[in-house]
């Protein structure tokens, strides 16, 4: 089973119904021990960086999320669950994110006439060989919907890139935790093959 933190983020019905499609069971919840007891643990999320750690914080996720980290249990970053899982946002000045991978998020430039923000579909490099990406050749195309963007402070742990204007850190991997800027349940049969070798990883 796959618990699907609920922190009242958008987005969270849509990856919901992607693992079903999958045959995967899913429980959106934000009950402590369904969390710690799952299989593995999706953070998706559309929304402001510092209302989202407000609301963590607030139900008293943010401790859970590092249990389930601490564990080993695999856990997946979806979008703006990407952000919450390093350590600041330009989006919210002076909030702490989760601190489980180092770096910041940015804003996206406004150059070039390039609209922020970002939406629409980009092809993605893998710089780094990452597990979630099994299968896939590179140039897949996948769906970016953000105005903000990762500079992960390790390099090694960056899996996929895009570009828009700048160098976008598309994906990260680090032991058991993985996480996408883009949205693989919105990415039609490459979204599904990232979430069919996530679910891969918790069996």
């Amino acid at each position: 089973m796959i618990a699907i933190i609920d922190y009242d983020a958008g987005n969270i019905k849509s990856v919901e119904k992607a693992l079903a499609f999958l045959g995967e069971e899913a429980v959106v919840t934000r009950d402590f021990d369904t969390i710690l007891k799952a299989d593995g643990v999706i953070l998706p999320g559309v929304g402001a960086f510092g209302d989202a750690m407000g609301k963590l914080r607030g139900y008293g996720l943010e401790e859970v999320i590092h249990q389930v980290v601490d564990k080993g249990t695999p856990f997946l970053g979806i979008c703006l669950g990407l952000q919450l899982l390093f350590d600041s946002s330009e989006e919210s000045v002076g909030v702490k994110g989760l601190g489980i991978l180092p770096g910041k998020i940015v804003r996206i430039p406004a150059e070039n006439g390039l609209k922020v923000p970002h939406m629409g579909w980009n092809n993605l490099s893998f710089p780094n060989q990452g597990k979630l990406f099994k299968g896939l050749p590179e140039n897949s195309y996948v769906y970016f919907v953000h105005s903000f963007y990762l500079q992960a402070d390790d390099p090694e742990i960056v899996t996929a890139t895009t570009e828009y204007g700048v160098t976008i850190q598309a994906s990260v991997e680090k032991k058991n935790v993985f996480a996408c800027q883009f949205h693989p349940e919105k990415s039609s049969d490459v979204g599904m093959q990232i979430l069919r070798n996530f679910i891969a990883l918790t069996k």
